[in-house]
């Protein structure tokens, strides 16, 4: 597993508070960090879910698109979710990955900034709100990381408490820590190559 760049994405933000076109189609594989549940709406991909069970990934992306039709479509979207499982396994997605992000003006702040995070580092939810200008809004930061709905895409995985531990990560803090991990270890191949 490497998940160096996201130079593979290319990110769409939709106007905040605007609604994802749907319908979103969806399909479901597994990588090594479990199963993952990838979405599309007409204008690229919306949701990256991962977790154990496919039945708790599809009520997720009920959850969070509760106003919009989702379709099963495991053909249609071989090539997208084939993407996304390379990029999360090997750091590597031929082609561009388009994603469609919504969320809050806010959200969209702190999303921006996370993606400017570079591989094997990390920044504080501190950090990461002085970054965006708004140095009292640290709980706000965690809730808009908690918000994200692209897993490895917006690496909300890079954020950490202000000592240096990991904190509550939506897909499971053992997953936080196998990517950071992950991280660290190729930046430091890189390194000393």
């Amino acid at each position: 597993m490497k998940t160096r760049s996201t130079s593979s994405f290319k990110y769409h933000f939709r106007a905040p508070g605007s609604q994802v076109e749907g319908p979103i189609r969806f399909a479901v594989g597994q990588t090594v960090l479990g199963k993952v549940l990838v979405g599309r709406s007409q204008h690229g991909i919306c949701a990256i879910f991962l977790g154990e069970a496919e039945q708790v990934l599809r009520d997720q992306l009920a959850a969070e698109f509760p106003r919009t039709e989702l379709k099963a479509s495991q053909a249609s979207l071989t090539g997208e979710l084939n993407q996304i499982i390379a990029f999360i396994d090997k750091d590597t997605a031929e082609g561009v990955v388009n994603l469609d992000i919504g969320g809050t003006a806010f959200e969209q702040r702190v999303w921006q900034a996370l993606c400017g995070i570079p591989a094997g580092k990390t920044r504080s939810y501190g950090d990461v709100a002085r970054d965006i200008g708004v140095p009292e809004a640290v709980r706000a930061v965690a809730g808009a990381c908690a918000a994200n709905v692209l897993a490895i895409a917006i690496p909300c995985h890079r954020v950490v408490r202000r000592d240096g531990s990991l904190s509550g990560y939506r897909w499971g803090v053992d997953r936080k820590r196998a990517l950071l991990a992950d991280e660290a270890d190729e930046t430091a191949m890189e390194i000393s190559a």
